[in-house]
C-alpha cells in the first residue's frame, strides 16, 4: 500500500515548506542514504595499482638513466637554455597579444577591405602548421638578402641589409608571434563580442567617450572571456618553443638537451630533464592563471550556502548567478 500523501493528523502542511525534504508521519526528516558505487571504487583501485606498478618498474629500469638525469637536471647549460625558453615565450606572447588585439579590431571594422585583410591573415596562419611557418622564416634571409624600397621598373630608393632574419633568436620570436597572433585575435574578438551592446549604449547615455567605455565597461567584462584561453595559449607557447629547431635555433631548452644527449649518448635521461623543466614552468603558469581567473571572475559565481540546512516551514532562498562564470574559481 502506498503512503498517504496527505499530512498526518495534528501536523498541518506548512505553506512555503520545501517539498525536497520528506518527512515521516511524526514529522521527523528521513535520513537519506547515498547510493553505493562499487564499480567506481574498483576502477579507482585498478588505476592506483597500475600507476604504482609503472612507477616501481620505471624506478628499477636502468634504461631511464635516473643517475644521469639527476646529474644534468641543474646543469648550467640546461638552466641557461631554460631561461632562453622563457624569453622566447614572454617576447612572443607580448607581440602576439598586441598584434591579436589589432587584428580583432580589424575584424570588427565596418571597412570591408580592412576586414578582408585580417581574415586573409587568419586564414594563412591558422591554416598552415607552425613548424612549416618556422621553416619558412628560417630561410627568409636567403630569399630576401636585402630589403629594397622602390617603384617597379625603377632604381631602388633605399636598400637595407636583412639583418633581422639572420638573427635566429629574433627570427624565432617573429615566427612564433605571427602564428600565435592569429589565435589571440579570435580570443580577443570573442571576448569583445560577449559584452552586451546595451553596455555601450548605457555608457554613451552617461556621456562617456569610446576610450572610457572600452577601459571601464567593455574590457573589464570581456576579460572574463579572454583570460582563461589566453592562459592556455601562454602554456601552449611555452611548449611550442621546442619547435624552433626548424629555424634552426638550438639554444632553447629542448635544443640544448638534445645537443648534450648527442654527445653523451643518453637521450632518455636528457628528455626526462627537459620534461621536468617544462613541467615546472607550466605548473607555475597554471598557478598564476588560477589567481588571475579568480581575480576577474569575482562576483560572477554562485554564492555557497553556509547557513546550514533550511528549517522546516522556511522557504529556501536561492541566489541566481550574476554573470558568466567562465573558468573562474571565485
Amino acid at each position: 500500500m502506498s503512503p498517504d500523501p496527505r499530512p498526518a493528523a495534528g501536523h498541518p502542511a506548512t505553506p512555503g515548506a520545501s517539498s525536497a525534504t520528506p518527512a515521516t508521519s511524526e514529522g521527523e526528516p528521513i535520513r537519506a542514504i547515498p547510493l553505493r558505487h562499487p564499480w567506481r571504487m574498483l576502477v579507482a583501485v585498478v588505476l592506483i595499482l597500475a600507476l604504482a606498478v609503472f612507477v616501481i618498474d620505471a624506478a628499477q629500469r636502468e634504461d631511464y638513466g635516473w643517475a644521469d638525469a639527476g646529474k644534468y637536471i641543474f646543469d648550467r647549460r640546461i638552466s641557461a637554455a631554460a631561461l632562453v625558453t622563457l624569453q622566447l615565450t614572454v617576447y612572443s606572447m607580448a607581440i602576439a597579444i598586441a598584434l591579436g588585439l589589432l587584428l580583432a579590431i580589424m575584424r570588427l571594422s565596418p571597412n570591408p577591405v580592412v576586414k578582408s585583410v585580417a581574415w586573409l591573415y587568419l586564414w594563412i596562419f591558422r591554416g598552415t602548421p607552425v613548424y612549416v611557418q618556422l621553416v619558412f622564416w628560417g630561410i627568409v634571409a636567403l630569399i630576401y638578402p636585402v630589403f629594397t624600397f622602390d617603384i617597379p621598373f625603377m632604381d631602388p630608393w633605399l636598400t637595407v641589409p636583412n639583418d633581422i632574419f639572420t638573427n635566429l633568436f629574433i627570427t624565432a620570436i617573429i615566427g612564433l608571434a605571427l602564428n600565435e597572433a592569429a589565435y589571440m585575435s579570435e580570443i580577443v574578438r570573442a571576448g569583445l563580442l560577449s559584452v552586451d551592446e546595451g553596455q555601450e549604449e548605457a555608457s554613451k547615455a552617461l556621456a562617456m567617450s569610446w576610450g572610457q567605455t572600452m577601459r571601464h565597461i567593455v574590457v573589464p567584462q570581456a576579460m572574463k572571456i579572454i583570460i582563461p584561453p589566453t592562459g592556455n595559449e601562454v602554456i601552449s607557447m611555452l611548449k611550442t618553443t621546442s619547435l624552433v629547431a626548424a629555424i634552426p635555433l638550438s639554444i632553447d631548452l629542448y635544443g640544448v638537451s638534445r645537443g648534450i644527449s648527442a654527445v653523451t649518448f643518453t637521450p632518455v635521461p636528457l628528455l626526462i630533464v627537459a620534461s621536468i623543466w617544462y613541467l615546472l614552468f607550466t605548473s607555475l603558469l597554471m598557478i598564476g592563471q588560477h589567481f588571475i581567473e579568480r581575480r576577474y571572475s569575482r562576483g560572477s559565481g554562485r554564492r555557497k550556502d553556509t547557513a546550514g540546512p533550511v528549517p522546516p516551514g522556511t522557504a529556501a532562498a536561492t541566489t541566481a548567478p550574476t554573470g558568466n562564470d567562465i573558468g573562474g574559481k571565485g
